[in-house]
């Protein structure tokens, strides 16, 4: 594993870039701000140093449509690409004045007459307008969205890498599984696994846990020990290369009732994959689960894959946003399966699947129990 801070490759980066390029068109902006680390690592290519946590906005990237040029918040020069010369680098200042005078001296900036800006807080909501004095300023995250929604080639290939791992992850988690063993091991095998993959960051904080007999979508209580016959779940998911894959699978302790469950679970699978359809409606995919009579869940039923959270997110809570989107080919999808029975528990899996002009491709591999 590399220790080394390197930009992402030039191929990915470039048709990210193009595509934002093309949406800004397609929207009509002159200029995009973005503060959100997803964005900027998708426009700028560069991994961001320095930014966990929660953090308000500030303009850390900065694309000019007429030019391709990108600006980028980086007091050194490790993990920029190539193509953002030292030039178009601007350092971290406590004073956000500082910030903007940078803003004023692009090229493009005086003559703007749309800026979009993916986020925004009271202090720049007043300081942004000084450094576009001649432009309007409009909400930049619905072009962002539009270009991440759909995948490039070099996009998908991430994807499948990042798969890989978190499944090598959940492989050696399920390995360990047997009676007597508690959901703390089960989660360390599984992150050092991952770790061992090259990747010390997971998406998701609990990834091994006892599904509930008595209540569905829990966990179940107890001294978090596994028990002859339980059903436990298994959640694997990372961020690679600024990718979020994801993985879910569930397993029995040893012998189980769950055969009829499991089957259960196979029916809802194959109306969910049916419904991965270019141009059907994200809302099919909460019909899915009416069609096989399994009440839907509390979490998304689907969601997009990539650098965080893409879109489409379809969720029985938000049935008008699912109504609304449309399946497009190149959409990547982290598509949930989740049935229970009282007394017996759940079983719970995810799939990550690919939108095509054909139908659907699962890009997931890991096997499931067999009855």
């Amino acid at each position: 594993m590399s220790t080394e801070v390197l930009p992402d490759d030039r191929v990915l980066r470039s048709g990210r870039r193009q595509r934002a390029l093309a949406q800004m068109a397609a929207h009509d902006l002159d200029v995009l701000v973005l503060g959100r680390q997803a964005n900027v690592r998708y426009v700028a290519g560069a991994p961001q140093l320095w930014v966990a946590g929660t953090r308000p906005f500030g303009p850390a990237c900065v694309l000019v449509r007429a030019t391709g040029a990108v600006h980028l918040l980086s007091t050194w020069d490790e993990g920029v690409p190539d193509d953002i010369p030292h030039e178009r680098l601007y350092g971290i200042t406590w004073n956000p004045k500082n910030t903007i005078a940078v803003l004023k001296n692009i090229e493009g900036a005086e003559t703007a007459r749309r800026v979009g800006t993916d986020a925004l807080s009271p202090i720049f909501a007043q300081l942004l307008p000084t450094a576009f004095p001649n432009a309007e300023l409009v909400d930049g995250e619905v072009a962002m969205r539009a270009a991440r929604r759909i995948k490039t080639a070099a996009e998908i290939d991430a994807l499948r890498e990042a798969i890989a791992v978190a499944e090598s992850g959940l492989a050696a988690a399920v390995a360990h599984l047997r009676p007597g063993v508690s959901e703390q091991v089960l989660a360390g095998v599984l992150l050092e696994a991952l770790a061992a993959g090259g990747v010390s960051t997971p998406s998701n904080q609990d990834v091994a846990w006892v599904t509930a007999p008595d209540h569905p979508w829990r966990r179940a209580t107890g001294d978090g020990r596994v028990q002859a016959g339980d059903l436990v779940a298994f959640s694997a998911g990372v961020l690679a290369g600024g990718y979020i894959a994801e993985v879910g699978r569930t397993w029995p302790a040893g012998d189980t009732a769950a055969a009829d469950l499991y089957r259960r679970w196979d029916r809802l699978w194959d109306k969910l994959i049916q419904a991965c359809q270019p141009g059907a409606s994200a809302a099919d995919l909460l019909a899915a689960y009416q069609g096989a009579g399994e009440p839907a869940p509390p979490m998304p039923v689907a969601r997009g894959l990539g650098m965080g959270f893409d879109p489409p997110v379809v969720a029985a809570q938000l049935p008008e946003t699912a109504a609304a989107e449309r399946l497009e080919p190149g959409m990547v999808l982290a598509v949930t399966g989740y049935v229970w029975e009282s007394g017996i528990g759940a079983v719970f899996g995810r799939e990550a699947v690919m939108i095509t002009a054909d139908g659907a491709e699962v890009l997931t591999t890991s096997p499931f129990w067999q009855a």
